[in-house]
């Protein structure tokens, strides 16, 4: 079936056009129309989208798991560890809510999960709207010589429109300083995405000689994007408005200007030690440390000073690993005893609320 380009708001499909006619379109556009208003968070534009492409929503739900999980990945070892619910409280909303670096890096982790589920679904020919890179046609030439472009490469480009249109619209309807905050660090996710686009190729000859090749472009697994924007985050730039109101100076002018790769934010975050409602920290109570280490995850830095309780727990685990051939390893199952440190609550356990 033909592939159609992402639409604005003035250019619907013609009724007749749709399969099933005048009646089979208003079903359909009935039945998306009350999904979409019943998806709660969106915007009007996003909800205009939602009701011109009802199928990506489905997309964007696994980009929301992708970058969820690669962000508690990313943070596993720190004191706000990106968990977004905690006994039914929304406390990323609250986390966003703040300029901080990590709603610096939230914005971007989020935007470049929608940009990668959307390009694999394009790829994978769940979207009616898209498919494989109508670009990489024909014949090409790079450091190994003439190849052939073939197979399907991921349409990255539309990824990035789609996520441009459907993420930044809820950024658009405010110009003030942490919308363009916002908007700056979407930007800065989607780059990440198309940073790791690389050419795969395929040969063909006799006995695998490389004669002729066809090749394709792929996206990288997320997890560099997500290993990318973890150095940005711990790089990111604090910024204040320039005089005019319409872009961004740095804070302290020993540092570089950023560029559209960086990360910014403008307030400091909170230390995240305690349960706070307003500023989205669940604390550090109960959370597991490394008695051992020095980074972010040892006890004294992750429980705060507070310090620390011990309890010693038995668990089973694989031991004894022996290759047989060919070609299975087999493993003993074996009984270890280990300590594990957990923090201490402060004396204060409750919530602490500003309002």
């Amino acid at each position: 079936p033909a592939r159609r380009r992402l639409r604005g708001a003035e250019d619907l499909p013609c009724p007749e056009s749709v399969p099933g006619g005048r009646r089979g379109y208003m079903g359909a556009v009935g039945s998306s129309r009350v999904m979409c208003d019943n998806v709660p968070g969106l915007v009007s534009r996003q909800r205009q989208l939602c009701r011109r492409h009802p199928e990506a929503m489905l997309s964007i739900g696994r980009g929301v798991a992708a970058w969820t999980a690669e962000c508690q990945h990313q943070f596993r070892r720190h004191r706000w560890d990106c968990n977004a619910l905690e006994r039914g409280q929304r406390l990323l909303g609250r986390v966003l809510l703040r300029s901080s670096r990590e709603s610096a890096f939230v914005h971007a982790i989020s935007s470049a999960g929608v940009v990668f589920a959307i390009t694999r679904a394009c790829s994978q020919g769940e979207l009616k709207s898209c498919s494989c890179d109508p670009k990489k046609k024909g014949s090409a030439k790079d450091s190994k010589g003439h190849f052939d472009w073939g197979g399907c490469s991921d349409n990255i480009d539309y990824g990035i429109k789609f996520a441009r249109a459907f993420v930044d619209a809820k950024e658009r309807k405010g110009k003030d300083a942490r919308a363009l905050m916002n908007l700056h660090n979407n930007r800065a996710g989607r780059k990440a995405v198309k940073r790791f686009l690389k050419q795969e190729c395929k040969c063909h000859g006799v006995s695998g000689s490389c004669t002729l090749r066809t090749c394709w472009l792929a996206m990288a697994d997320f997890r560099k994007t997500g290993d990318y924007l973890w150095k940005k985050y711990n790089g990111a730039i604090q910024v204040v408005m320039n005089q005019d109101g319409t872009g961004f100076t740095v804070a302290n002018k020993k540092f570089k200007k950023p560029t559209k790769n960086d990360l910014v934010y403008f307030e400091s975050s909170p230390d995240y030690c305690i349960r706070d409602r307003d500023v989205g920290s669940l604390g550090t109570a109960g959370r597991v440390c490394n008695q051992t280490s020095r980074g972010m995850d040892s006890c004294e830095v992750m429980c705060c000073g507070r310090g620390y309780d011990t309890s010693r727990v038995s668990r089973m685990t694989k031991c004894e690993c022996k290759f047989h051939w060919c070609c299975a390893v087999r493993c003993q199952d074996c009984l270890e005893v280990v300590d594990i440190h957990t923090c201490k609550a402060p004396k204060s356990a409750g919530w602490t609320s500003r309002t």
